[in-house]
């Protein structure tokens, strides 16, 4: 879902610290969500509540996407995905979600000192797959195509639910006790 997001539940807010294992700081909205409902990718305000601003916009939650980032980054992905970028077709798209992201990013608000600086690297270097492919599932396909194509390679798929039990996070916060 793109910018603006719909102000996120408190339960989803429990959801998505659950995952990351702290509170979850900033968030504006659910970016992106796992087909049992559950969040997968947040939307963070630029500038956090204590007032540093904050560049990711779309924050990759979802554990088992993360760790399946993880383990593409550990693996060498980053610089093969990064060569790509000699494709001027490829670095032409990136340096396009790069400008989609600022943009996304300041519906929300314009922070100063980070005008110009999106995630990931872009728009000439790969740096951190977890951005690139947090856009790449909130934005959709063919908008990040570095984002797009680490989450062809890796093991999790938006398609197919790897919670521990599907939906069950959201039920368990949302429900009258």
């Amino acid at each position: 879902m793109r910018p603006p997001f719909p102000e996120p539940t408190a339960a989803e807010i429990a959801v998505v610290s659950s995952q990351l294992g702290r509170p979850a700081r900033g968030v504006v909205g659910i970016a992106a969500r796992c087909v049992c409902g559950n969040p997968t990718v947040v939307a963070t305000a630029p500038r956090l509540p204590d007032g540093t601003p904050f560049p990711t916009l779309y924050y990759l939650s979802h554990p088992a996407a993360t760790a399946a980032i993880s383990t593409l980054e550990a693996t060498g992905v980053m610089s093969e995905l990064a060569a790509e970028l000699a494709d001027d077709e490829v670095a032409d798209a990136y340096r396009a979600a790069h400008a989609s992201y600022l943009a996304d990013r300041e519906t929300i608000e314009v922070v100063d000192e980070i005008a110009g600086f999106s995630a990931g690297g872009m728009p000439d270097r790969v740096k951190c797959l977890h951005a690139l492919a947090g856009h790449a599932l909130a934005a959709g396909t063919g908008v990040n195509p570095i984002g797009d194509r680490a989450l062809e390679r890796c093991t999790w798929s938006p398609a197919r639910c790897e919670c521990a039990e599907p939906g069950a996070a959201l039920r368990a916060v949302s429900e009258p006790r």
